[in-house]
Formats: structure tokens, sequence, C-alpha cells
């Protein structure tokens, strides 16, 4: 508080008390008293009020400088006013008053909001779990009539009049299959980002195989590996205990290959996996030779909603979502990622998991 703001704000009570000290000083005027004594009735009130106006505004500036240096300081805002100690002037008291009301009511407003997300949140995890029953049911019919597949291609080798309309078929049930796993990956996709903002409350750190993970991330998109005939090469993949979620972990692996498949060059597709040791990590390597990502694009790959040139491509639809997720869940577990890339090259990501339950990244 500057002390001519101050000033200011007390100009009508020092102009009254001037005004007052005046008033006496005529009245004094009609009786024969000394003249000292009139100019000590004059000044002493001025020096008092003087006095007074100096420790008020001494109290104000000390409690509003208080109170702006903890609002810096403060992380969360809206806690000010149960930080600031109460102050012995009545302005100070019914502010700080004010501000605890305000605090409560944001409080009860966040609170009705939260709950709000919370049932939006357990409303779309119920969606996606019985969504999820039918695209289940969809392949596990796909799967036992595998059997009427192998006979139509036998059927094909044999050159039967039907071959055309057999051929239609066997590529028609292959389409289905594929169609259902993305649609597999997207509800798992938006489940894990439902769970993203409360990852802790969801996942166990574990020593797991980091090799295990990887098998799992394969299977579950094995269908999209081979209808798109993409080399899957596994080299020095090794059999590394890490500490993490496997559930997780999992869904963070497979995201990756997802991308590398779904930006792959139209030929000579190819995919390598590998892992190597450095000091208390273990790093995974997927590296793709797909279309790459443009320099400029590789530092805003993790943004949310971000797909960059690639995502405009024709036959191409990204969400900006994959990449986003794998990093924020990445940093809820302790994981480490990076990404390398060069337009028309490929792209490399790497994923650091920690060997012990103590690392840090």
């Amino acid at each position: 508080m500057k002390l001519s703001s101050f000033i200011k704000e007390k100009v009508l009570l020092i102009c009254l008390i001037i005004l007052g000290i005046l008033m006496i000083e005529t009245l004094l005027l009609m009786y024969e008293i000394h003249i000292i004594i009139r100019i000590m009735v004059g000044i002493i009130p001025i020096i008092l009020v003087v006095i007074a106006l100096l420790v008020e505004y001494y109290k104000k500036t000390f409690f509003y400088n208080n109170v702006k240096k903890s609002m810096q300081e403060l992380e969360q805002k809206y806690l000010i006013s149960e930080i600031i100690e109460l102050p012995d002037f009545v302005e100070g008291k019914i502010l700080k008053e004010l501000m605890q009301d305000a605090g409560k009511s944001m409080l009860e407003n966040v609170n009705y909001y939260k709950n709000l997300q919370e049932d939006y949140k357990e409303y779309i995890e119920l969606w996606i779990h019985e969504v999820k029953i039918p695209i289940a049911t969809s392949k596990l019919i796909i799967e036992n009539n595998k059997d009427l597949t192998r006979h139509n291609n036998q059927r094909l080798q044999l050159g039967t009049p039907e071959t055309s309309c057999l051929r239609n078929k066997n590529d028609i049930i292959r389409s289905i299959d594929e169609e259902l796993d993305k649609i597999e990956n997207y509800t798992e996709q938006a489940l894990f980002y439902a769970r993203s903002n409360a990852v802790e409350k969801d996942y166990i750190i574990n020593k797991t195989n980091l090799k295990e993970i990887v098998n799992t991330a394969i299977l579950k998109n094995k269908t999209t590996l081979l209808n798109g005939k993409v080399s899957l090469e596994l080299t020095n993949l090794k059999p590394e205990e890490i500490y993490t979620d496997s559930k997780w972990a999992t869904f963070i692996i497979s995201q990756i290959i997802q991308n590398a498949i779904k930006y792959s060059k139209k030929e000579d597709k190819k995919i390598e996996i590998s892992s190597k040791t450095k000091n208390d990590k273990v790093v995974l390597y997927i590296k793709d030779n797909g279309i790459g990502i443009k320099k400029g694009e590789i530092t805003r790959v993790f943004e949310r909603g971000f797909t960059g040139e690639n995502g405009r491509i024709i036959g191409q639809k990204s969400t900006g979502i994959g990449l986003y997720l794998c990093k924020k869940l990445c940093d809820k577990l302790g994981i480490g990622i990076e990404l390398n890339s060069q337009k028309q090259e490929g792209t490399e990501v790497k994923i650091i998991f920690p060997k012990n339950s103590y690392t840090i990244f």
C-alpha cells in the first residue's frame, strides 16, 4: 500500500480535524488564554492524529503485503484465507471472513463438479465394459468359424466355380475382424483416458517381465499386423525384470505399435523391437521404417490433440490422443519415454523402465 494512496483515503478525516482545530482556536480567542496554550491545543491533536494514522498505515501495509507475498508463494491460491493471520483491525477481519466464505463456496462448487465428473467417468467406464462384450462375442464368432474360412481357402486352391464369391467372403471376414480390432483399440484407449487422471488408484507396481509385456502387446495387434503385412523383428529382446504395472505398460507399448502400423509405408513394412540394460534401467526400443515425422513437429507429438502433417494424410484418421496418453501414463508410472524420427526414414520410440521400485525419471 502506497502512503499517498492511504493519505488520499483519509483526506476527509484530516480536513474535519483541521476544521475542528480552527473552530476551537476561534473560540479560544474570546478568552484571555496564553498564546502558548492555544498553540499546544492546536498542535497536540495534530500530533496524536498523525501518530494514529501512521500506526494504522503500518498495520494495514504489513497485513496486505503479507497477503500479497503469501498469494505469490502459494500454489493453491484458494487456500490464502487459511494461512493468513487474523489482523487486529476491523477491515482486515471482514476481508478474512469474506475470503473464507468465498473459499468455502468455491470448494463446494469444485466438489459438485468433481462429483459430476466422477459420475461421468464411471458411466464411461461402465459403457466401455459393456460395449467390449459384443466386440469380444463378434471376434469369438469369427474365431469359431475359421474352419469355414480354411475350407473356403481349400476350395479356392481347387479352383471351384464359386472361387470369386469365396474370395470375397474371406476378404469380408478378415476386414470385419480388423475393424473389430480397431473398435476394441479405440474403446480401450477411451477407458485408459478416462482413468488417466487417477492412475494412482488403479495401478500396482510389481516386478514383471518385459518380454512378456511386449508379447502381450503384440498379440493384441496380431490381426492388424498380419492384415497389414508388417514384418516384426524381435532382436535382443531379453526377459528383463522391471518394476511397473503390466496392464498399463502393455497399453503404452500397444499404442506405440499401433502408431507404427498406422504410419507405415505401403511397401516393406517393418517394426523392430529390442531392449538394452543401462545401469538401473531397461530401455525398450520400438523402431519402424514408416513415413516418419517432420523435424519441426517432433517436440509436439506428445501434446494432446496434435496430429501434425501425418494426421492429415489421405486415408489416415488421427485423434492426437495416443502419444499424449502414453506420455501422461509414463509420467504417472515413473517411466521415461523419448521419440526420435526422420521424415521418410522412420521413427524410434524409447521406453525407459526402472529395474527397481525406487528409480524416478
